[in-house]
């Protein structure tokens, strides 16, 4: 009787033990199948991915970046691809100055001067930002050139704050090529037209009369910017100042237009949490674009004698 109950007890121990052992084995395939959908997920290519943590330094952005925010942009896996419509970046006037120093293996110096989508507010880091990721796009093509971009942005600025620095901050370099962000922070402060119409003529003066190419690009396609009733009225004005002045423009506002409406790109692709800046991917998309612009109009068939200002004008022109 007593063996009777030993073996009892020993066989209930022994199926207690194998059949959580199977149960155990039995839930493997179903936690390798959620991770394998988890996985399917992230490779859609329309999911955005924040950047990881050890990438996300939050920058300490003022007036146009008075909200602090980490930077996200889509993961590598899932990133569009850069693209705008061809009218979209090509300048309507060669950059001569900078065409020169191209063409005689001169050093190039540039200066990005503008406000917090200059300096880089909702980027991962300082070599995320736009006038970063431009010098090695620019490097990249014209390979063995010395090219220097200056980044001179200052969160919260307009354009006579940015025009109170243009000796120290711009002319003190010497640049060959400007390019000068402006109108964000006065549509947000909704400042009126008529005054930044006149300051931003003045500045541009200013800037042409240093010897330089200038190159003006307007607001950013953005859910803070585009709320604004000036804004149509400060995009059209600074495309008009651009005819007037006779310097080129970089529609960046068209150009994240067309991501979002002709493209479908949510913003939070190529917007920051805050809805106002930029991120990684879309610095690094504006960049590539602006290379490209800058790359055509600096490498544009012109007179010989534009490129060359010493050579005799009497000869014929070389295209």
């Amino acid at each position: 009787m007593q063996a009777a109950t030993v073996l009892a007890v020993f066989a209930v121990q022994f199926f207690a033990l194998h059949g959580d052992r199977a149960r155990a084995q039995m839930s493997v395939p179903e936690s390798a199948t959620q991770a394998s959908a988890v996985a399917q997920r992230q490779e859609l290519p329309a999911s955005p991915a924040p950047a990881p943590a050890s990438a996300a330094a939050t920058m300490a952005p003022s007036g146009d970046a008075a909200r602090p925010s980490a930077a996200t942009a889509p993961s590598a896996a899932s990133s569009p691809i850069c693209t705008a419509p061809a009218e979209l970046v090509r300048f309507e006037r060669p950059l001569v100055h900078t065409m020169q120093r191209l063409a005689n293996a001169l050093p190039l110096t540039i200066v990005a001067i503008g406000s917090s989508s200059t300096a880089g507010a909702g980027a991962s880091s300082p070599d995320a930002t736009y006038p970063s990721r431009l010098a090695v796009e620019l490097r990249m093509r014209f390979p063995g050139r010395d090219i220097t971009v200056f980044n001179r942005g200052a969160n919260g600025e307009e354009t006579n704050n940015m025009m109170a620095r243009f000796s120290t901050a711009v002319l003190a370099a010497h640049p060959q090529l400007v390019l000068w962000q402006i109108g964000t922070n006065s549509v947000l402060r909704d400042h009126p037209l008529n005054p930044h119409a006149v300051q931003l003529h003045d500045g541009i003066e200013q800037l042409k009369a240093s010897g330089s190419d200038v190159v003006l690009i307007d607001p950013q396609f953005a859910p803070a910017v585009i709320a604004k009733s000036e804004t149509k009225g400060m995009v059209e004005q600074i495309a008009l100042a651009s005819k007037q002045e006779n310097v080129d423009l970089f529609q960046r506002f068209a150009v994240m237009r067309d991501w979002h409406n002709v493209q479908h790109l949510s913003f939070d692709i190529f917007a920051s949490p805050d809805r106002l800046h930029m991120n990684d991917w879309s610095y690094a998309c504006l960049a590539k674009l602006l290379g490209t612009a800058i790359a055509e109009a600096a490498t544009r068939p012109i007179a010989a004698a534009a490129v060359h200002p010493a050579m005799d004008s009497a000869k014929p022109d070389v295209r």
